[in-house]
Parts: structure tokens; C-alpha cells; sequence
């Protein structure tokens, strides 16, 4: 079994940055697809950004702003966010899969999440 546990979610003004971490226990994950996702008020839970053996992935709108990294010594996989806009606003949630294969972006592909950690950015 897999914990996920994010942090560093916060308030920050648009054009701000801030670093989103998912520490995982229970087992290593570096040989998991990890993903991170995200879901504003009244709307579907969305893809952001993942990273498996295979390759790195992100949505069209963080192209160039967000990147995804992990420290497989930390077991802890960041999503680095920059230049944030207000649409960025959201729960974000970090998901974890053993398969290395498979859609990248599609929720049901993902075995494991964290609690999710609300960033929220004014205007």
C-alpha cells in the first residue's frame, strides 16, 4: 500500500511561485508513474503533469510555468509552479501508479492519491 501526502499549498498573489511536494511511504517510488492533478470549485478533477520511466508530461496550460521533478532519495516527488494565475486556483493532488505504461493523464489509470493541498492565487 501507498500514502501520499502533499504540502505546500498556500495563498500567493498572480505571478508568484510556489513548490508543491508529495512525500510517499509504504513503498519506493521510484519505478511509479507519478501525476499530479488538480480540481477547482464545480469543476472535474483535471491533469497537470506526471513523469514515469517513459517520459515527463504536461498539460497544454502549464507548458513552461509548472515542472514536475522527484527526489528518489526523499521518496517525494515537487511540482514546481511558476508564474501562477488566478485560474491556477485549486485542489491539487498527487497520484501514484506501479504500471509505467498506459494514459498519463486519465484519473481511473491511478491506483494511489494524496489528500490534496489547495492553492489558491489572487489577482
Amino acid at each position: 500500500q501507498v500514502q501520499l501526502v502533499e504540502s505546500g499549498g498556500g495563498l500567493v498573489q498572480a505571478g508568484d511561485s510556489l513548490r508543491l511536494s508529495c512525500a510517499a511511504s509504504g513503498r519506493t517510488l521510484s519505478s511509479y508513474t507519478m501525476g499530479w492533478f488538480r480540481q477547482a470549485p464545480g469543476k472535474e478533477r483535471e491533469f497537470v503533469a506526471a513523469m514515469s520511466g517513459v517520459g515527463i508530461y504536461y498539460a497544454d496550460f502549464v507548458k513552461g510555468r509548472f515542472t514536475i521533478s522527484r527526489d528518489n532519495a526523499k521518496n517525494t516527488v515537487y511540482l514546481q509552479m511558476n508564474s501562477l494565475k488566478p485560474e491556477d486556483t485549486a485542489v491539487y493532488y498527487c497520484a501514484a501508479r506501479a504500471r509505467q505504461y498506459g494514459s498519463i493523464s486519465r484519473l481511473s489509470e491511478y491506483n494511489y492519491w494524496g489528500q490534496g493541498t489547495q492553492v489558491t492565487v489572487s489577482s
